[in-house]
């Protein structure tokens, strides 16, 4: 027999941003549902930002290793037991996976029901034998990777990342399909712990990135051993005595790559079917549910957050949907996304940051009137200590001197990039970074020299000159 429930909101998704809808409305004592049919935590903690992060941090050690000599530190032999490195990833997702549990969200008020959430009408959504009437509701149902139709995929075994963080044993030659983010992580990490990788990507890897810090980060991973085929087209996939066998085009004709396993990262797929989004009125396309600005669907009762909503796909961009989403519910406030405030990282190593436009997106914008300033990490006293001299930063700023882009490719630059970030969502100008003191040694001094390069100039000024010169005259 049915039950029927009346809240105040109805979350579908317990990834991060439902989970950050639900604790919010739950501490304002908000009568509130969560649905999730899956794991708690979502995508990140059990198959996406946690473990990527966890079995790069594995390949860092198996790394420091190898660069140790750099120092006058040698190691003979670097032994990596593939099985331990898996332990450590499930030791890492266990150990936060109490913090999303549905006996924690109960504990805070929240009524978690462990089943798939469907829309049966524009104001009705059930859940196994629940009926639920909410006021508001809110589908935070992420994203999964996307698996092209390559001809032979269906005949092969191929990992996806919910996948490839069950691999006990390490992959004697791991084939990465896609040059983003994920495949050049997943691809560094493998190599650095044993593996032989090959990357194909079929236009340029890290393509969403300033190019001139992407080729940074491509030019060390390469050094370090990792094959990457840009331009390159998989034509088809077959099984092979060795496990796979990739075909791929080159302007220079075809070749096969014969591999023990092959990752897919080819990007991701908005989670949308199964909802019953034509039954709850509720328009969408093939990039996800379509949203305005406020995160508000064709449905006036429903929003989307996160990567279901077509945009951004990073968790804590849900997480910022999350607080947008509350701040209209709860209190009734007018909030709206602004895309040019998200920093974004990839970490590699050299690490890759940005927030705001790049420097293709700011001329596009502003033309030729922004100023672009940079500094290398080989300037800076502590990179040369680290030995980390790779990269540099670069600072957009437009006419008026306020800052719209900060890119670094570099040590650090995840962690870097937080400052910046808060500097141009409070639309700080160049003059508000001049005034503040970095600690020395820091790598983060290279924001505040590139800074200081944009008034470089003025001291050669003849008016500015003929001022010193006027005051020196009165002692």
């Amino acid at each position: 027999m049915s039950k029927t429930l009346t809240p105040d909101i109805c979350v579908i998704g317990g990834g991060s941003g439902g989970l950050s809808v639900a604790a919010a409305a739950a501490a304002f004592g908000v009568e509130v549902v969560l649905l999730e049919k899956g794991k708690m935590g979502g995508d990140c903690l059990n198959y996406g930002c946690v473990p990527s992060k966890a079995i790069i941090a594995a390949g860092k050690h198996a790394r420091a290793a190898v660069d140790g000599k750099k120092f006058g530190v040698h190691v003979d032999k670097v032994d990596v037991n593939f099985a331990e490195v898996n332990a450590h990833i499930k030791d890492v997702i266990g150990g936060i996976a109490p913090h999303d549990s549905p006996e924690r969200f109960r504990s805070l008020g929240v009524n978690v029901i462990e089943q798939a959430g469907v829309f049966i009408d524009a104001d009705t959504v059930q859940a196994g034998d629940t009926i639920i009437k909410a006021r508001r509701y809110v589908i935070a149902t992420g994203s999964s990777a996307f698996v092209p139709p390559i001809p032979g995929i269906d005949e092969v075994d191929y990992l996806i990342n919910e996948t490839i963080f069950e691999q006990t044993e390490r992959p004697d030659h791991l084939i990465v399909i896609g040059g983003g983010p994920i495949g050049m992580e997943m691809a560094q990490a493998h190599h650095r712990l044993g593996s032989k990788v090959t990357v194909v990507e079929g236009f340029k890897a890290l393509g969403k990135d300033d190019p001139e810090l992407a080729e940074v980060v491509l030019k060390r991973i390469r050094e370090e051993g990792v094959e990457i085929l840009e331009d390159t087209k998989v034509v088809k996939l077959a099984k092979a005595k060795s496990g796979v066998s990739v075909t791929v085009e080159t302007s220079e004709g075809q070749r096969d790559i014969k591999g023990s396993h092959v990752l897919v990262a080819t990007g991701r797929a908005a989670n949308v079917n199964g909802l019953g989004l034509e039954q709850g009125q509720i328009e969408y396309d093939r990039r996800g549910i379509k949203v305005g600005d406020n995160m508000r669907t064709s449905n006036k009762r429903v929003y989307a957050i996160g990567d279901v909503a077509g945009g951004f796909q990073f968790t804590h961009v849900a997480g910022y949907h999350a607080g947008l989403v509350v701040q209209q519910i709860l209190f009734r406030l007018p909030a709206k996304e602004n895309r040019e405030i998200i920093p974004w990282a990839t970490y590699t190593e050299p690490e890759l940051a940005n927030v705001g436009l790049t420097e293709a997106q700011a001329r596009e914008k502003y033309g030729d009137d922004i100023s672009v300033l940079r500094w290398e990490y080989a300037e800076n006293d502590r990179a040369r200590a680290e030995r980390k001299t790779d990269g540099l930063i670069k600072i957009v700023a437009d006419k008026k001197g306020r800052l719209v882009g900060v890119a670094i490719a570099g040590a650090g630059a995840g962690e870097m990039i937080n400052m910046w970030a808060l500097a141009i969502t409070n639309k700080m100008k160049l003059s508000n970074v001049r005034g503040y003191i970095p600690p020395y040694p820091t790598m983060s001094e290279i924001g505040k020299r590139a800074v200081m390069t944009h008034y470089g100039p003025i001291t050669s000024k003849p008016f500015v000159r003929a001022v010193i010169g006027f005051l020196r005259k009165f002692g």
